[in-house]
């Protein structure tokens, strides 16, 4: 645990008792600070009573009185589409409105760190795809290099949960928008943006909102090195903005598909192959062609940016290249769940948005493809250029039919149930094809979430192979 510095006999109020609500919670306690708690959910506000906290109702009159500081949730909206009843309140009360990110980062570190050889460091990557996989690549590429390695934020543990990192260690976090947003501090030493696509537009007021959600991490955290995906404008305009002359080696750019040169430091993949140059010149290659974990231009990218961040803390190519053949990929972002018979079983739930799934389609070069949910704003047209690899979409969902129609030119089958898609796509799968999970759609309509459809979709396949 993270003992949260800073409130020592302040009271805090905390909204939200997840994962990391409750997490907050605790480190707030453990520092010394007075946590107040409160969840609209019972079964939530039950769990912190019985853990010894006290509750109070925020959006009441008088909800604030004596509190020092909020910490929110990250799934709690502050801005758009409209202000929480609890953020307003605070803002009313001039009550200053914090996440368990902003949390972390003033807090972490202390005086024992003057003892140590190397002091810790802490990595962050954000992005709208390839956060995950390339949040644990990295953690994976130091763990194979002796390195101490912990991962946090919205993958592995909650960020306070952590241990304090000892000489040396590296803090690997996976932020999402929603807690770069609102975190008052940000101070990570390398920091990674991936890509940006259309993704979470109602919370952040639209794109530019959700770009300067991003941004934050780089304009306002300081990063003493930025690891940066410039295949769109956003990216290239960050870059831009964080370099000094083009031959910074502050910043590492980082591609998938398109060579990069010039006086900088560049790491890009193209025809399967990873690259890194300096000042113009290679330094290093290795062939992702092999690497099964990461199949894919998509996955490519998310290597070349844990291969540019891992250089940044000077693990040498060749350990970086063992580890990469040695990741097994994440559950539901890519993850072979069988191979019979020719045909390989692909669960890639996590392609809950178009961007996620045409990287998935562009992946693997003809596809029984498993697809639909709760359909996000935009509509499917982006779809339109991974759609020549499909064989066949077998659609699931309440809308399937209508998630059919927005596939023109696909050979289509509504099939509602995650059970006959995956029948009859196994059915119909031909040697050397991919049955692909990679919805395109939240799974809200039929799962709880996500995972609860990729593991929907895994148990499926096992039974209709007879595994």
């Amino acid at each position: 645990m993270i003992p949260v510095r800073g409130f020592e006999g302040r009271v805090v109020a905390v909204f939200g008792l997840g994962r990391s609500g409750l997490s907050a919670a605790r480190s707030l306690r453990e520092g010394g600070a007075i946590p107040l708690c409160w969840d609209d959910n019972p079964a939530a506000r039950q769990v912190a009573i019985d853990e010894g906290f006290e509750t109070r109702e925020f959006a009441k009159q008088g909800g604030f009185d004596g509190v020092d500081w909020l910490v929110v949730s990250p799934g709690i909206a502050h801005l758009y589409p409209a202000p929480n009843p609890v953020i307003a309140a605070a803002w009313e009360a001039g009550v200053p409105v914090d996440n368990d990110i902003g949390l972390f980062f003033r807090s972490l570190g202390g005086g024992e760190w003057d003892e140590y050889d190397q002091p810790p460091k802490v990595l962050t990557v954000t992005g709208s795809n390839g956060k995950s996989t390339t949040s644990a690549l990295i953690h994976h590429i130091l763990t194979v290099a002796g390195r101490e390695s912990q991962l946090a934020g919205n993958i592995g543990r909650g960020v306070l949960d952590i241990d304090p990192p000892e000489d040396g260690g590296v803090v690997v976090l996976e932020l999402s928008s929603y807690q770069t947003d609102l975190a008052r501090a940000l101070t990570p030493d390398v920091a990674v943006f991936t890509n940006l696509s259309p993704d979470h537009l109602d919370r952040h007021g639209g794109m530019g909102g959700y770009f300067a959600a991003k941004r934050r991490l780089f304009a306002e955290g300081g990063p003493d090195r930025c690891i940066i995906g410039v295949d769109e404008p956003e990216g290239r305009y960050l870059a831009n903005q964080l370099m000094e002359t083009a031959a910074d080696a502050r910043v590492i750019r980082i591609s998938s598909g398109s060579k990069l040169s010039g006086p900088g430091w560049d790491v890009f993949a193209r025809k399967g192959f990873l690259s890194e140059t300096r000042k113009g010149r290679q330094v290093a290659s290795i062939d992702l062609r092999e690497v099964r974990g990461l199949p894919g231009a998509h996955n490519h990218q998310n290597a070349c940016a844990a291969y540019a961040a891992a250089r940044a803390l000077n693990v040498p190519p060749k350990t970086i290249e063992s580890a990469l053949h040695s990741f097994e990929g994440l559950p539901h972002r890519s993850q072979i769940i069988a191979e019979v018979a020719g045909v390989r079983y692909v669960n890639d739930s996590k392609a809950t948005n178009v961007d996620a799934a045409l990287k998935a389609l562009q992946a693997f070069p003809r596809i029984r493809w498993v697809c639909g949910g709760l359909m996000k704003d935009g509509g499917l047209s982006g779809l339109a250029p991974g759609l020549p690899n499909v064989a066949k979409a077998y659609v699931i969902g309440r809308e399937a039919a209508s998630f059919a129609l927005g596939l023109p030119g696909c050979d289509t089958e509504v099939c509602t149930d995650m059970q006959t898609a995956v029948a009859r796509a196994s059915a119909d799968a031909q040697e050397g094809e991919v049955v692909l999970l990679a919805p395109a759609a939240a799974s809200f309509d039929q799962y709880d979430n996500f995972e609860q459809r990729g593991d929907d979709f895994a148990a499926k396949v096992r039974t209709a192979l007879g595994l």
